[in-house]
């Protein structure tokens, strides 16, 4: 049996139990308004990627979740350089930072509701979520530079922009990396949430507040789908991605 195959069991397998757990559950319950069958989801998911809302709701989602993490990742590691070089930064920004890192996005949600236009929560919930996670990445990453490389680049007389390019980058590119594989897990639940609790006009948080709303529950689970499918679909493009970029 060559890899290929081995491969392909390894993942039907767990796949195709989980599938009969969730059938022979929703057989036990015998109410599809509380427990549809995978079959009775999977149509609906079928009926709604025919449909111009379900791609332009996916799109712009992507969208807000994607100007959120990069937003949150320039300013957090901008923050993180300036609070590693500047203690008056350390001393000004660190404590705001760690309450952003403490106070549960839902406290978030309502509370930027309040200031900004409901189609800009997505993005900002997401952005504020993923700006700690950087934060912290980067300036474990600038605490642990060797010194020795740096006493080198001071004793060639290396410009900042050769040290930042030579020394800095090489040394924070794993940091960096493993911080933006969390920080997009929390911006795609953030934003996801946001767009729950403050629908936008266009959304898949819209789509399942709709579906809540109007009892549809093979359509809740329909769009729940999706968001697992993507989430594991990008998290695993922008891994290797990463690793690529980490090997050269």
């Amino acid at each position: 049996m060559n890899q290929g195959i081995k491969k392909c069991f390894k993942l039907a397998i767990p796949l195709v139990f989980w599938l009969g757990v969730w059938q022979l559950a929703a057989w036990a319950v015998g109410q599809p308004l509380l427990l549809p069958g995978p079959l009775a989801v999977g149509g609906r998911l079928l009926a709604l990627a025919g449909t111009a809302d379900f791609w332009l709701s996916m799109g712009a989602t992507l969208w807000r979740v994607f100007l959120g993490l990069f937003w949150g990742a320039v300013l957090g590691g901008a923050l993180a350089f300036l609070t590693h070089f500047f203690p008056w930064a350390d001393a000004v920004a660190s404590p705001a930072i760690r309450v952003v890192r403490a106070t549960p996005v839902v406290s978030f949600i309502l509370l930027v509701y309040l200031w900004i236009p409901r189609t800009a929560i997505p993005w900002v919930i997401a952005g504020l979520m993923v700006l700690p996670v950087v934060w912290g990445a980067l300036s474990t990453g600038l605490r642990s530079l060797d010194g020795k490389l740096l006493e080198l680049g001071r004793a060639y007389r290396f410009s900042r922009w050769k040290q930042l390019r030579l020394i800095y980058l090489p040394a924070l590119r794993p940091h960096l990396s493993a911080g933006l594989l969390t920080a997009f897990g929390l911006a795609w639940k953030s934003g996801v949430a946001a767009e729950v609790l403050c629908p936008p006009d266009r959304a898949i948080g819209s789509r399942i507040q709709q579906a809540k709303l109007g009892l549809e529950t093979a359509d809740l689970f329909a769009w729940t789908l999706t968001i697992v499918a993507l989430s594991l679909l990008l998290e695993r493009i922008l891994r290797r991605g990463l690793e690529r970029g980490n090997r050269t």
